[in-house]
């Protein structure tokens, strides 16, 4: 039995330990905001926290997970997270399909970095695709939620094993 918290909840999970974080989150879970895009870790759509790292949910398997999961759906617990509000100010989204993978990583990247040069942001930001191509719009969003100071609520809260709620 493998035991994993996602979004401040202890999951237990009987089945294979080899099943992909990515099925598990929206097979088990119901949480379908994590895409499917290319299955090989490539696009970015999956891309969720394990601690404050963003990884590809379709290439890890539940057992190497270590550290608690966060994904679109625990992003703002709180309400909107600020890069979500700039993602609404700045319209990035056209077709929606790739922006929570965009989220995720921004995120990862202003928890890492809580004003990022421009530099930086392309580097970050260069493994997560968009068909549509809001590239701008998305730099512009991630520049407005670092100047706003996003540093101290960037962050999601801080999960561990011991303070996990279990379902």
């Amino acid at each position: 039995m493998i035991e994993i918290v996602v979004n401040g909840i202890r999951h237990r999970f009987d089945g294979d330990p080899a099943t992909p974080l990515l099925w598990f989150l929206r097979d088990e879970l119901g949480l379908v905001g994590t895409r499917f895009g290319c299955g090989a870790g490539l696009c970015g759509c999956c891309t969720v926290h394990v601690g404050n790292d963003a990884v590809r949910s379709c290439g890890i398997a539940l057992s190497d997970i270590n550290g608690a999961v966060t994904t679109i759906e625990g992003l703002g617990a709180n309400g909107l997270h600020p890069l979500q509000r700039a993602w609404i100010e700045h319209a990035v989204p056209q077709c929606g399909y790739c922006q929570s993978g965009q989220l995720m990583q921004a995120a990862a990247l202003l928890t890492a970095k809580p004003h990022p040069s421009d530099a930086e942001i392309n580097e970050a930001m260069t493994g997560n695709l968009c068909r549509c191509g809001t590239y701008p719009r998305i730099h512009a969003a991630i520049k407005q939620a670092a100047s706003a100071g996003s540093e101290t609520s960037a962050k999601p809260p801080v999960t561990t094993p011991e303070n996990a709620r279990v379902r």
